[in-house]
């Protein structure tokens, strides 16, 4: 028989959350300069992926008793590499179209959960497409995996030194009284067809019981209680039951550096900015569409790193989920980002991330259906997932080829159907969407949003005074012609630093979008 091993319980979950309208995979697009030479590519892979990775050689294993990681004996490079064709002429529109296709197919269950389908000839170079299973890791751990298989230059040989893959940690960092805990939680109040919120309400009431966690578990299991109380995200376009089609689209990048000043000079995160321009992007597509945004906001599912040290270089997944409401209600940018930024601070602070790895935890353990009545109940909370990963600062190459641009998706579980993808490269940022047919036809109309969003942040701040503090209301009459009154304009500005001049001095026009 042969070797296999235990799969961890975060990752079983993962493993069984797959449904035919929502796929666990990471779909990536990569696109090359240079025209990709599939044998020295196939030869990269092979060495560095692997050769290097025993999990890409493993099929998962589902049983009774559990899930389990399997040596697969017949494993063969070829079938997990694959030569694809465009139509002659094709550019970013019908690459878009392919990965979106892609992005439904599921992946051979009895063979390693990953995929690459190069298309050698795109637009003078080469793209390819990468779909690897959530079950075998997260986002952060997958960016690795991606950079472990390129080089600085060109020239570097596909056989180049491979450091054995660290030696996997237990990716379920939660005490097992507590993981049992909420399992059994869980279970008793679905099977009985309970207010799953009161019963967390009474686990986390009860002192007596809550003591043998510890301060920790006394915060986790408080914080089950506030988010099975949360109640269902707003009624938008964005909500309803998902199809089997799916659309994905990018924008042109953005510089890194622009977005950093402007950060700076407002004393906001870069994340902030992002996602806050992300919030501008989606209600300025609702108001083209003619929906309203009076006091409506969207609750994201924001994935947050918990890995330690001890957690470099390896497989699995370590993240915990945040909730973010995104003010699509508030019209002014500045008002808009420190609302953004006040949340994403309560979010820093809060129990949410590691309580929900350790749900994953739970009811990667519970029975199957429990798992999936529970994450449709955690589902209906929220709209989209939203991620945001740094990536390496240089240009990349892979078998001799530069990779130009990166993007990349999570899934979506439930009857999510929009996925929010940000990632830098190169100094760039890279903003990418993938959405649900039924409610998003459309996307390549919102990606140019995003950069127009933070143009007019940028715009706004560069027409202010340099001495004073920032006030939205005035940024916004000076953007608009008008004065709307904003719950943010008096008492809670902020002093702009010295990097407001940087923002003056990187702030430099764009290309406007290109055509797909």
């Amino acid at each position: 028989m042969p070797q296999r091993e235990r799969m961890s319980p975060v990752d079983t979950a993962w493993l069984r959350m797959d449904r035919p309208t929502n796929l666990m995979m990471i779909v990536g697009v990569l696109v090359f300069k240079q025209r990709m030479d599939f044998e020295r590519l196939r030869n990269t892979i092979e060495a560095r992926l692997a050769g290097r990775y025993r999990r890409f050689r493993q099929c998962a294993v589902e049983e009774v008793a559990g899930a389990w990681w399997q040596d697969d004996p017949d494993f063969d490079i070829d079938a997990h590499l694959k030569r694809r064709a465009l139509p002659s002429g094709a550019g970013k529109k019908e690459l878009q179209k392919l990965a979106g296709e892609l992005a439904v197919q599921p992946l051979n269950p009895g063979k390693p959960l990953w995929r690459f389908d190069l298309i050698e000839d795109y637009e003078g170079g080469s793209a390819m497409v990468v779909r690897i299973h959530h079950s075998i890791a997260d986002g952060i751990a997958l960016v690795g995996v991606i950079l472990s298989l390129t080089d600085l230059s060109p020239q570097a040989p596909a056989q180049k030194h491979v450091t054995p893959e660290p030696e996997d940690t237990d990716a379920d960092d939660v005490p097992v009284g507590l993981l049992e805990t909420l399992a059994d939680t869980l279970t008793s109040a679905l099977d009985a067809g309970s207010d799953l919120g009161s019963k967390a309400y009474d686990l986390a009431s009860d002192r007596d019981r809550l003591a043998t966690y510890g301060r920790h578990g006394i915060g986790l299991l408080t914080e089950l209680a506030k988010l099975l109380a949360m109640p269902p995200d707003s009624a938008t376009s964005l909500k309803g039951k998902t199809s089997t089609t799916k659309r994905v689209a990018w924008s042109d990048p953005i510089p890194l550096g622009e977005v950093k000043a402007l950060g700076k000079a407002l004393g906001c995160s870069v994340n902030d900015i992002l996602l806050s321009a992300v919030a501008g992007a989606l209600r300025a597509y609702f108001q083209q569409k003619g929906e309203t945004v009076h006091e409506v906001e969207v609750r994201a599912m924001i994935p947050v790193n918990l890995r330690t040290a001890r957690d470099e270089g390896t497989l699995g997944n370590r993240f915990g989920l945040g909730t973010l409401s995104l003010p699509l209600h508030e019209g002014n940018p500045f008002a808009r980002l420190f609302l953004v930024r006040s949340r994403m601070n309560e979010l820093k602070n809060s129990y949410q991330p590691p309580l929900t790895l350790g749900i994953l935890a739970a009811v990667g353990i519970a029975p199957k259906i429990i798992q999936q009545q529970f994450l449709d109940i955690l589902a209906a909370k929220a709209s989209t997932v939203m991620t945001n990963v740094p990536g390496p600062k240089q240009p990349l190459y892979l078998a001799g080829s530069r990779l130009d641009q990166c993007m990349f998706w999570v899934p979506q579980s439930g009857d999510i159907g929009i996925g929010v993808s940000i990632l830098s490269y190169n100094d760039n940022v890279q903003f990418s969407l993938i959405t649900d047919r039924h409610f998003v036809p459309d996307p390549e109309t919102i990606t140019p949003l995003f950069a127009a969003e933070f143009d007019k942040m940028m715009l706004a701040l560069l027409m202010l005074e340099w001495d004073k503090p920032v006030d939205p209301a005035l940024a916004e009459q000076l953007l608009f012609g008008t004065q709307m009154p904003s719950p943010l304009a008096a008492g809670k500005t902020r002093n702009r630093k010295p990097a407001a001049t940087a923002a003056r001095n990187t702030a430099k026009p764009r290309k406007p979008p290109s055509k797909a």
